[in-house]
């Protein structure tokens, strides 16, 4: 079961997008035609089949509109649904409920598109021993609502910032002047808890990593040929097999075939930075 988004981490994002909604004078359109003291009970439903991610923004939402609003949620994140389910029920003033309406359906229409979409790469790779990543490749300020909706469809996080772990690209290793310079640097400055990973773009440049023993080597671009040959050359290691990742323009046409290859994990930007939004309506309950 994923567990729940703790809600400091939702309540400053929600508040922000609501805040940008209503801008100066509120929801002038309801304040005009919803009398004052109207209720209004309605659904969140989903209009495509999908992954849950985030339904706890709804309560958010529409509590810091309406403190007294009545809130069921249906489902709990991580579950699968059919178009037409029926996510979360709310009655509430009608004014506040219909301000934080647009949103409470963007963000949980944005969340749950992501863990849609990394379900649909986690059961592409089933039966390999292949994991789903995902990147930094993420919306400024909502990383970890993002990345919290790719572990509700599968997948698992990679780094959250630069600060948990070492993650040497091709440019830090041009400045130090090789691969093994860069991973010595690394292992010398890094403490007990920190991980250090290297990327590589060639078999040279693994053969010359894997000497130094890095716990994770990404395998960026590599052909199949070349991750199958890589994946061989890790197993024989004398100095211990790292953790093996393939990076680089993976598709859900390409990725069953990068699992089939023996490869631990596999990094996907598109997780996060090309979901399309899940659609998801309110619809109003009468009686």
């Amino acid at each position: 079961m994923t567990s729940r988004l703790p809600e400091i981490l939702i309540e400053p994002v929600v508040r922000m997008a609501l805040a940008e909604d209503l801008g100066r004078a509120g929801d002038v359109t309801a304040a005009a035609c919803i009398p004052a003291d109207a209720r209004l009970r309605a659904a969140f439903a989903a209009r495509k089949p999908g992954v849950l991610a985030g339904i706890d923004i709804v309560r958010c939402a529409v509590l810091a509109m309406d403190p007294k609003a009545s809130i069921d949620l249906k489902l709990a994140d991580g579950a699968t649904f059919a178009a037409g389910a029926v996510l979360a029920e709310v009655e509430a003033d009608a004014r506040a409920f219909l301000a934080a309406e647009r949103t409470a359906l963007n963000l949980l229409g944005r969340l749950c598109g992501i863990a849609t979409l990394t379900h649909a790469y986690v059961e592409a790779v089933a039966g390999t021993r292949a994991r789903i990543a995902d990147t930094r490749k993420t919306t400024p300020g909502l990383r970890a609502l993002e990345k919290h909706a790719v572990r509700c469809g599968g997948g698992v996080n990679h780094r959250f910032g630069l600060d948990d772990a070492i993650l040497i690209k091709d440019n830090h290793v041009a400045v130090c002047g090789g691969v093994g310079e860069a991973i010595r640097r690394a292992r010398a400055a890094a403490g007990h808890l920190m991980k250090v990973e290297v990327e590589v773009d060639g078999l040279d440049q693994l053969d010359e990593a894997l000497i130094e023993g890095p716990d994770v080597v990404m395998l960026d671009n590599f052909t199949l040929p070349m991750l199958r040959e890589a994946v061989a050359r890790a197993k024989v290691n004398p100095f211990g097999r790292p953790v093996l990742e393939a990076s680089g323009g993976v598709t859900l046409d390409t990725v069953a075939a990068i699992a089939a290859t023996g490869v631990d994990v596999i990094s996907v930007g598109a997780l996060t930075h090309s979901a399309p939004a899940l659609d998801l309506g309110l619809d109003a309950l009468i009686g």
